[in-house]
């Protein structure tokens, strides 16, 4: 199998171009640089440039590529980055497999849970209608970008990835941070619902998603375990070998990471639920928090 991957040095897609290439299928990186692989195939979102000639003979495409919503405060010129990197790119791939003479039989593009917006108890599933927050919003337009695949017939698939919880990077190592000096507890309420997924299930899903052809538009990608802020707050202290008794007031977190990130991304409410993928028989990796934590730290505290 040939794919195409954007985003192929970022968490997951180092760990799915790996996997991907551990079982023998080629891949071909976009890059925006100058690259050592021979495989590697130039692009330019920004410039809405791309090397057409060097996706021929893919089979399929993975875009993952946009900058992070949390990686920075949220201010109005952060916004219109995180919306921009996120719909050229995936318009740019979008019409260009459109325009192929032999396009890929997939493209599976990366989205996120944030579409549904802050819901408190509410169970989401694929079929639940998008929330009206920035996120939701932005997600939706990301969505939207890829419509010129869909509509030439590609396969198209989103995963709408819930927080990915690896020690190699994402949101896990900042979440360890606090508790690994002896002030990690729970924010707010700790009522709050949040989904995740572990590292492995992300590739796994992928790999899933790409040979089921029944398998189209959004897929939540979390497990199984919704857990409130609370639950997870036990779990990290016992997977670090931390108290947690100290809870961090919302107003400290505003004050420090401004009000977009606190409430968009630790104070939200989702509780959202894998529907589609227990429906087509995906087995998780790891179904449950505290597993799922034990392997990401490797049993070091």
């Amino acid at each position: 199998m040939d794919v195409a991957i954007t985003g192929a040095s970022g968490l997951i897609g180092s760990a799915l171009a790996a996997n991907l290439r551990a079982g023998g299928d080629r891949v071909r990186p976009l890059v925006r640089g100058p690259s050592d692989d021979p495989d590697a195939v130039r692009w330019d979102p920004a410039a809405g440039t791309i090397d057409a000639d060097g996706l021929e003979g893919v089979d399929v495409v993975v875009h993952l590529a946009g900058a992070g919503i949390g990686d920075k405060r949220l201010t109005a010129a952060r916004r219109q980055v995180v919306l921009e990197s996120r719909t050229h790119g995936t318009a740019l791939i979008a019409r260009t497999l459109a325009e192929m003479d032999t396009p890929p039989r997939v493209l599976v593009s990366a989205s996120a849970v944030g579409v549904y917006g802050s819901r408190g108890d509410e169970v989401l599933t694929e079929q639940s209608p998008p929330g009206d927050d920035f996120v939701a919003t932005l997600v939706e337009a990301w969505e939207g970008a890829a419509r010129p695949a869909a509509e030439a017939g590609i396969r198209t698939v989103f995963l709408r990835t819930a927080p990915v919880l690896s020690a190699k990077g994402g949101i896990l190592p900042r979440m360890a941070l606090p508790f690994r000096l002896f002030v990690g507890g729970r924010i707010g309420s700790g009522r709050q619902w949040m989904s995740w997924v572990s590292l492995d299930d992300v590739v796994g899903i992928v790999r899933f998603v790409i040979d089921r052809d029944d398998i189209r538009g959004p897929i939540n990608v979390v497990a199984p375990e919704p857990i409130t802020n609370a639950d997870l707050t036990a779990a990290l202290g016992r997977a670090l070998h931390r108290p947690t008794l100290l809870p961090v007031p919302p107003a400290a977190l505003r004050l420090v990471l401004g009000d977009g990130r606190t409430d968009s991304l630790l104070l939200a409410s989702q509780r959202v639920e894998p529907a589609a993928l227990v429906e087509a028989g995906y087995t998780f990796v790891h179904p449950r928090l505290d597993a799922a934590l034990a392997s990401a730290f490797g049993g070091a505290a």
